[in-house]
């Protein structure tokens, strides 16, 4: 890449995260939803476990906002930002063997010093950090449910990641067994519809960033005439 372009690039780059950050709206959620044919016709081809979610979450929530070959998903689904059932399953033996086909996503920030505390808790926690979300894989809802209730509690400071995976096993096994499991249910605490973001810090030269902003302004001289970013 040239570097006249390369400079480019990074100041539309640059113009993006001004915007976002004043506007919002990194996320555009699809508002239609599929036609249930053609959902149909997604999914009868997947393996039992991946269609098995697909018609539960199906029966739960509605049709999906988006269907392709490899995944259904919804938008703003209950308590969720977004829920993903996927057609390819992965392999996951804690707390028992199953595989991990639906993924339910919330806004959540994790304190940096937990990264680490919930890996150890359950490799199907995904903290996103830049994007401020949090998401649970699993086999069912109700299993993920139970890890983000979990992994709150980690994030505060209640439980540490061995009493966790101690507690997750006893939810799903009171669950299973149709006994009394708040956490498998409903999230047990309140979770903002505002986006998280974690932008960290710039880091760049301060030559570079000057070059940048410079083709930032060029950039919104042209689109928008309405004045310099400084």
């Amino acid at each position: 890449m040239e570097q006249e372009e390369k400079w480019k690039t990074a100041a539309i780059s640059m113009a993006s995260d001004i915007k976002v950050q004043t506007f919002g709206g990194a996320e555009k959620i699809t508002q239609t939803v599929e036609d249930m044919e053609k959902v149909q016709m997604i999914i009868n081809n997947w393996n039992s476990m991946s269609k098995k979610s697909a018609n539960l979450t199906i029966e739960q929530y509605g049709p999906p906002n988006e269907a392709i070959p490899s995944r259904l998903i919804w938008y703003s689904n209950g308590p969720w930002k977004r829920t993903i059932v996927y057609r390819d399953e992965i392999p996951h033996d804690f707390p028992q063997p199953h595989t991990d086909v639906i993924e339910q996503v919330i806004n959540y920030k994790v304190p940096q010093e937990m990264f680490n505390e919930l890996a150890k808790f359950d490799g199907s926690i995904i903290v996103e950090k830049t994007k401020g979300e949090v998401s649970s894989r699993c086999d069912m809802e109700a299993a993920n449910f139970t890890a983000i209730n979990v992994m709150h509690d980690i994030c505060t400071g209640k439980l540490n990641a061995e009493e966790g995976r101690n507690l997750l096993c006893e939810v799903m096994s009171a669950h299973m067994m149709n006994k009394p499991a708040p956490y498998a249910e409903k999230l047990q605490f309140d979770v903002s519809k505002k986006e998280k973001y974690d932008t960290d810090v710039v880091m760049i030269a301060d030559e570079m960033v000057e070059q940048a902003i410079e083709k930032v302004n060029d950039i919104v001289d042209d689109s928008m005439g309405n004045g310099r970013y400084h």
